[in-house]
């Protein structure tokens, strides 16, 4: 199903989280990374009143960058709702941290964590069948005060860009069958039945990315979760370098064709023949070439958080 399938409301909220700009000082970039706090604010209040609809919460976090795409207090954001973890983009990610990543989560939050993909269709039926069995208690203790049986809310959520949208239409292709909107749910937000027992809600829950941490900010950069007027491409790339170059040394040099030189934006551009004027390499271009070819996954299959 293509991407119109979730509702025009998620554009917007995307704008507003994207809206950011640079800390400057005398006219020059410092590569610090901010983001309005109106905004943040604002992304809360809009995720706490989906958070009320919904009785299940599928949290998407990046696998390659695990902890860097995790909101940190997401048991105050969700307040105890049950809760299934997607490692999304796991084929994109380092095979052998995968399964470290996931058994640490579940140590962690006590939720179940599952490794998806954006490649087909195939993590689908695990996905339905884990909420089933998540969302089983909740519906027992509705029934149990006397209520009757319904199909278990859903809503999925997460940072831009962990998959959310994929994920989604992924598991509104099970069903096509739109059952409107709920009692306190705006016109934009539709319910889907993608199975007799699950409702979905269309429109993704837009985590605010809400930290101060430069790091995390910079990873979430390179995987393009953070809009690109909020920072420069040339120092992402420098930095990315520095991370890939101390953990997946071989794998650069492959790629890139750097023998005996060292890894640097300059080099690579050199080794492409990318020249600019007075012989200078051409870094601009070069910078948004390593960051496409990392987030393509075409260097290799790279985990940035350690575990």
């Amino acid at each position: 199903m293509p991407q119109k399938s979730i509702s025009a409301a998620f554009l917007s909220i995307i704008a507003y989280i994207n809206n950011v700009h640079f800390c400057t000082s005398g006219g020059r970039m410092n590569n610090h990374i901010h983001w309005y706090p109106g905004h943040i604010a604002k992304a809360e209040r809009l995720l706490k009143e989906k958070l009320n609809l919904v009785d299940v919460v599928l949290e998407v976090l990046d696998a390659r960058i695990p902890a860097s795409s995790s909101y940190g207090n997401t048991e105050a954001l969700f307040k105890n709702k049950p809760r299934i973890i997607l490692l999304n983009k796991c084929d994109l990610s380092d095979p052998s941290e995968n399964s470290k990543w996931q058994k640490k989560i579940e140590e962690k939050t006590g939720a179940v964590c599952l490794l998806t993909t954006n490649a087909g269709a195939k993590d689908t039926n695990l996905i339905i069948n884990k909420i089933i069995e998540i969302s089983k208690p909740v519906i027992d203790k509705m029934v149990q005060k006397g209520l009757l049986p319904r199909p278990a809310r859903v809503m999925v959520a997460g940072m831009p860009n962990v998959g959310k949208s994929s994920t989604i239409n992924r598991l509104i292709k099970k069903s096509k069958t739109k059952i409107g909107a709920k009692a306190g749910v705006t016109r934009q937000q539709q319910w889907v039945r993608v199975h007799e027992k699950i409702e979905l809600l269309d429109t993704p829950g837009i985590i605010p990315m809400k930290q101060e941490n430069q790091e995390a900010a910079l990873k979430l950069a390179f995987v393009n979760s953070i809009g690109e007027n909020a920072y420069d491409n040339e120092y992402a790339a420098v930095e990315l370098l520095k991370i890939l170059g101390a953990k997946y040394e071989q794998n650069l040099r492959d790629y890139y064709n750097l023998k005996d030189y060292d890894i640097t934006i300059e080099n690579i551009a050199l080794a492409r023949n990318w020249i600019v004027k007075e012989g200078k390499p051409d870094i601009t271009r070069c910078a948004q070439f390593i960051l496409t070819n990392f987030r393509e996954g075409k260097i290799g299959k790279f985990t940035l958080d350690e575990c």
